[in-house]
């Protein structure tokens, strides 16, 4: 049977809007680490380190040094507009 939410298609100031309350923009700035990007997902850190290493994350994330950095708005719009293939 097909997923109903195939073509969720966040806009880009609906991903902004999720994060305008100063409570969640501080819990989860602009740029995330490994353990922000895991706790706004719900997944564990070794999730994000899995799907990084598989390229799920090109686009959204980068090394710094042997730092995960991840952009946090194109993280979101990565999981409910593409999804991901695990």
């Amino acid at each position: 049977m097909p997923r109903k939410d195939v073509n969720l298609k966040l806009k880009p100031f609906e991903v902004a809007a999720a994060f305008d309350d100063p409570h969640w923009a501080r819990l989860f700035p602009p740029i995330l680490s490994v353990k922000q990007a895991s706790a706004l997902l719900q997944v564990p850190c070794n999730t994000i380190y899995d799907w990084s290493s598989r390229g799920l994350l090109r686009g959204c994330s980068r090394r710094v040094g042997k730092y995960l950095r991840i952009f946090r708005d194109r993280l979101v719009e990565r999981i409910f507009n593409e999804g991901l293939i695990t």
